[in-house]
């Protein structure tokens, strides 16, 4: 057998294609771990927020003993493809809410689908309106996952996946 050698130029080459092919446009990875907020909407208190697309890929936790207000982020064509993920682990207590609400007024809407854990008559959907709602006596382990489908900076498009013991609302 005999040796293989490979020159400067065809190794600088490689190398420089290779490079181009791990380019991850912005998108870090951290040791294989997901980014967990357990602070912002697990206070115990109302909260309003307001989400910024740095905040992209995160796990929210969401005690929901007073009313919480999640605003997405502000109309701009770099939030497609950002998503958010949030588990209440303190249930949405008697009166109480949980929302996230798009930007602009009338002009986003959510498309929605809504999995109930009894499994009723359920799973729906809905795609119209912009405010997502987990009502009052939503227990703890209800699950939402939120990303952006369109956004051409005027409107948007939200897709919404929602897995709860109560029928939470879009309006």
């Amino acid at each position: 057998m005999g040796t293989k050698r490979v020159g400067l130029a065809r190794t600088q080459a490689l190398i420089e294609n290779l490079k181009r092919e791990l380019q991850m446009n912005g998108t870090q990875l951290v040791g294989g771990k997901r980014k967990v907020d357990n602070a912002t909407l697990n206070t115990g208190a109302a909260v309003t927020t307001t989400l910024g697309r740095t905040q992209s890929g995160t796990l929210f936790t969401i005690d929901g003993t007073d009313d919480i207000v999640v605003n997405m982020p502000a109309l701009s064509t770099s939030n497609v493809g950002v998503t958010y993920d949030f588990i209440v682990t303190t249930a949405v207590a008697s009166g109480k809410t949980v929302t996230f609400v798009l930007p602009g007024s009338a002009v986003s809407n959510w498309y929605t689908e809504i999995f109930l854990y009894a499994g009723a008559s359920y799973p729906t959907s809905d795609v119209a309106g912009d405010t997502l709602t987990l009502i009052a006596t939503t227990a703890a382990n209800a699950r939402v996952s939120l990303t952006c489908v369109t956004d051409d900076g005027t409107n948007s498009t939200w897709q919404a996946s929602v897995t709860a013991d109560q029928i939470a609302t879009v309006t």
